[in-house]
């Protein structure tokens, strides 16, 4: 007796969820050599996913621009959402096994935001794969914005930052709260003060950490007393802020406390309290929503909140939230 053939859409899909992986990076970056670089894969393995997938779906998912690199088709788009949906169940899969097996194991991707991850996040995640082995972590630094847009992708899990215009759709836990202070080079007239307020700071030359969403909360300080800041310099790079504050360009605001008073290229920087009544802002892990169901995700929330019992945030100026 013959066996009936299967019809075609009862059968197995042929394709793997890491070429799906290669596909979604090239998507997003629009170039094969940038995913090969965000995945630390080399350009042919992608190059032969995507179309090993085209061959498979019988369609094309770039059209190749010799200028412009790659440009999803409209199919390629389409496939683009579902596979973002695939992987993220294949993430669900994962977490259903450690959930049973009690021990949290597998891969946990944890975004930060830029402008303090040197500080933070190297020691953490040392201290965290210690506690958790089973665990393959891996992180990346990005301004407010992008760690929206990455949790919302699942290109991370869990994501180290402030509470700063935190969307209806996502989880914030936090952990400590951090107060600003202004920057001064040593000879700056305000830089002996024990406190300075914000009207005091407006008519100075100040240099801006001009990162989206976090322009919006330098500047709303401000705001809040009624003055306007003599924005003279503006740089994305907290590191260049600081050479700059160092070198006389301006003063300069920030929340977290470097372990240092010395800029990178070796000049002092003085660190003054604002006073008054000023916002401050909440340090603390931000999730998808229900995304701690994630036995890794839980993990290390709470990893999290022991780490502040421990006093780890308080040499950036960290204070345990009550």
């Amino acid at each position: 007796m013959l066996l009936s053939k299967v019809p075609q859409e009862h059968q197995m899909p042929r394709f793997t969820l890491r070429q799906l992986e290669y596909f979604v990076a090239v998507g997003e970056t629009g170039s094969i050599s940038r995913a090969s670089q965000k995945l630390s894969v080399s350009s042919p393995s992608i190059s032969s996913a995507i179309t090993q997938l085209e061959s498979h779906f019988g369609i094309p998912l770039f059209v190749r621009q010799h200028a412009q690199g790659l440009a999803l088709t409209s199919g390629g788009r389409r496939v683009l959402e579902q596979a973002h949906r695939v992987l993220a169940e294949a993430h669900v899969l994962t977490d259903i096994a450690s959930d049973v097996s009690t021990t949290a194991r597998g891969a946990l991707t944890i975004g930060c935001f830029v402008t303090f991850a040197q500080l933070v996040l190297p020691r953490l995640r040392r201290e965290f794969v210690a506690d958790f082995p089973e665990i393959q972590v891996n992180q990346c630094e990005m301004d407010q914005a992008a760690l929206f847009d990455a949790l919302r992708r699942s290109d991370i899990d869990v994501a180290l930052t402030y509470d700063m215009d935190i969307p209806a759709d996502l989880q914030f836990s936090g952990l400590v709260r951090l107060r600003p202070f202004a920057l001064f080079d040593p000879q700056h007239p305000l830089a002996d003060r024990e406190t300075v307020s914000l009207p005091e700071l407006a008519d100075w030359p100040m240099v801006l950490m001009d990162l989206p969403i976090s322009t919006e909360y330098f500047l709303s300080l401000f705001d809040a007393h009624g003055v306007r800041p003599n924005i003279a310099e503006r740089t994305r790079d907290m590191a260049v802020m600081r050479s700059m504050v160092g070198n006389g360009f301006g003063y300069s605001i920030a929340t977290v406390r470097p372990r240092s008073d010395m800029s990178p290229d070796g000049q002092m920087i003085r660190s003054v309290p604002i006073s008054g009544d000023v916002r401050s802002l909440r340090m603390g892990l931000l999730t998808a929503q229900n995304a701690d169901q994630s036995r890794n995700i839980r993990a290390f929330i709470e990893f999290g909140k022991a780490q502040v019992q421990k006093g780890a945030f308080a040499a950036i100026g960290g204070e345990a939230l009550r």
